[in-house]
């Protein structure tokens, strides 16, 4: 047995049309796994799905707005309608609205970026969770990040919702466990995307953001479409509650 076959599992990636998402989706689409694309624009999801087709992979996409409860409920439904089943669920879909004090949130800011970073990851897991459970089979990943696991002065909304992602995966964890769900969080540290765009134009700030890196460079997002798949595959079987950091060792750099 190939330990990171995902041959005949069916997966849902929400922001999977760009960045991290798409990666994922990529990638598991390629270990075997037919993959639901969602973000919120219907058109991307389309255009996502139609080319993963044009490589011989298998497929579907289903638009959701994660901010709608109500869109988050059929997101879930549509996509153990269609696929018969979800057997692994990635909580991808995020953003940051506020670079700097937390005295200069706005109250929009904070109320959006809680509900698309956490509130839907919630929400979606508690309506895919339960029929996982009654299979006695699944595996959850939910997208924090290394601002998570450190003080920072200037993404305090961001790294709040991160951080109660891994929470909420030890939570799950230990709630699912025992009927066979296991649930992980997956902390990228700085990786080639959009949102690492602040220190791309800075090299003074990136360089010393690498000079705190011992590997000396940025992740890229295949990289953790890597670790995702292991976790989701037969290779994590006795991984759960566990919040993997995948950063190049800037956490652990003195």
């Amino acid at each position: 047995m190939d330990l990171f076959s995902l041959a005949g599992k069916r997966a849902l990636i929400t922001g999977s049309t760009r960045g991290l998402g798409h990666a994922i989706a990529l990638e598991m689409a390629r270990a075997g796994a037919t993959v639901v694309i969602s973000s919120e624009v219907p058109d991307d999801c389309a255009q996502v799905a139609a080319a993963f087709a044009a490589q011989g992979l298998s497929a579907v996409a289903i638009p959701c707005d994660v901010s709608d409860d109500n869109a988050l409920d059929d997101l879930a439904a549509a996509a153990e309608s269609r696929l018969g089943g979800v057997d692994i669920l990635v909580c991808n879909a995020g953003l940051n609205l506020h670079n700097g004090p937390s005295t200069t949130t706005p109250d929009e800011a904070y109320d959006r970026v809680m509900a698309i970073n956490l509130r839907s990851a919630f929400r979606l897991c508690n309506r895919i969770a339960p029929s996982m459970a009654a299979r006695g089979d699944g595996v959850i990943i939910l997208m924090s990040s290394l601002s998570g696991l450190r003080g920072n002065r200037s993404l305090g909304v961001y790294s709040m919702t991160k951080a109660a992602l891994a929470q909420m995966a030890r939570n799950m964890a230990v709630e699912y466990g025992p009927r066979n769900v296991r649930v992980n969080a997956i902390s990228p540290g700085l990786i080639d995307t959009d949102l690492s765009a602040v220190f791309k134009a800075d090299p003074s700030r990136l360089e010393k953001r690498m000079a705190q890196t011992p590997l000396r460079r940025m992740g890229t997002p295949r990289e953790i479409a890597g670790t995702a798949v292991y976790l989701a595959s037969a290779a994590g079987a006795f991984v759960t509650g566990h919040n993997l950091v995948v950063d190049g060792g800037t956490l652990i750099t003195d």
